[in-house]
């Protein structure tokens, strides 16, 4: 016999505990002349079977149930389905812990924040110590908090010995710049790098321009070239965040932005320069689109890892047709549009694959070659299913 101190004791439980069961009828103690409730070895049997039953995740009520009559095979199935989403669950979570201690990467976890809720991501970002340069850069590049300052150092050991940071050409700015209804006389230029359009716009301009970037490097090297062109005058560069950028409104009768318009995101840019426009100003940017004819039959046109790599490095990616309702939708009207040249592409692809050549033995087996690789790669499999488009716009 025992009393409920020495039951709770023996099973683990509370006197609270023991109560509640008796109360449902799970035992039964008797009641001695003295008040005290005894407990048979019965009692004991029968919950340290429920112990057991609850081990497998049954509820109380379930427990009972499998206690007093023949367990149900259907309500074990469900407990069981219920138990591996639970475990599944649990095992994300230990995956993400183990992620955020550098154990493994982040890449997908920031890639899911980055499309679900891409403020809030930025915004804690920077709580993490990273400032806003950075944290842009670890949204479009390194994406993995652990790992970033590793991938933009070997990023940049690639990129700082090249003089173009994405396609283009002087054909290509000359034709967008004789679509300008207009002769420009106050140009921003949106995300310049090291200045390749910028030089071709002072050239061909007489405009004022101001060029923006937010790499230092960059724009350091551009005011060298500038200076010894004898542009300098004329030209004023300004490190800035192009989701963040420190200009009046109606400032400038031309925003010019050739491969980087992404990084805020096309639709969103649309917006938001929209405002530094004067009356009838005009937007002139570029951006990577999948060809019409290769969106329609994404899996037959473009092998699954070019498919791939684009939809995970820009998943923004879209078609001119999209673009130019947003345009439209944005408060601008279409002056023309067209397809970078071969030209173009090779100009920066050219130069860049070799410049991943000559790194091989420095860089190879770092995840930032990796990356540059498998983009060279995807520009191989091009086959036309996909361009960069420069569209030219005016604001109504």
């Amino acid at each position: 016999m025992y009393r409920i101190s020495q039951l709770a004791e023996k099973l683990g439980l509370s006197r609270t505990t023991l109560l509640y069961y008796e109360k449902l009828g799970l035992i039964k103690g008797q009641r001695l002349a003295n008040g005290y409730r005894t407990y048979t070895e019965r009692d004991v049997q029968r919950l340290t079977l429920l112990q057991n039953l609850q081990a497998g995740g049954l509820t109380l009520k379930e427990c009972q149930a499998c206690l007093d009559s023949k367990v149900e095979r259907d309500m074990l199935v469900e407990r069981l389905r219920l138990l591996d989403e639970e475990i599944t669950h649990k095992q994300r979570a230990r995956q993400l812990l183990a992620a955020m201690l550098g154990e493994s990467s982040l890449t997908e976890w920031h890639q899911t924040l980055d499309q679900h809720a891409p403020e809030a991501h930025i915004d804690w970002l920077m709580k993490q110590g990273f400032d806003e340069k950075q944290a842009m850069r670890l949204k479009w590049l390194s994406k993995d908090m652990n790992t970033h300052d590793q991938y933009m150092a070997d990023f940049m050991a690639v990129f700082n010995g090249l003089e173009r940071w994405g396609p283009g050409s002087q054909a290509d700015t000359l034709n967008a710049l004789a679509q300008i209804p207009h002769t420009p006389h106050t140009i921003l230029e949106i995300g310049c790098g090291r200045g390749i359009a910028t030089q071709v716009l002072a050239a061909h301009t007489p405009a004022t321009i101001t060029a923006t970037d937010n790499e230092e490097k960059a724009l350091a090297a551009l005011n060298d070239t500038l200076n010894a062109q004898g542009h300098g005058e004329r030209i004023t560069t300004v490190c800035a965040n192009m989701a963040d950028l420190p200009f009046a409104p109606e400032s400038f009768d031309v925003i010019w932005s050739e491969c980087s318009a992404y990084i805020m995101g096309v639709e969103a840019a649309f917006n938001a320069w929209r405002s530094l426009l004067q009356t009838d100003g005009i937007l002139v940017l570029s951006d990577l689109v999948w060809r019409e004819e290769a969106a329609q039959t994404l899996s037959e046109s473009i092998d699954n890892d070019t498919r791939a790599f684009w939809q995970q490095e820009y998943p923004d990616m879209t078609t001119v047709a999209v673009r130019l309702a947003q345009a439209e939708a944005a408060g601008y009207r279409v002056i023309d549009h067209f397809a970078l040249s071969d030209d173009a592409w090779l100009a920066y692809y050219g130069p860049f694959e070799a410049r991943l050549e000559a790194l091989q033995g420095e860089l190879e087996g770092a995840r930032a070659y990796a990356d540059m690789q498998r983009e060279i790669a995807a520009f191989h499999a091009r086959h036309g299913a996909f361009d960069y488009q420069m569209f030219i716009l005016q604001k109504r």
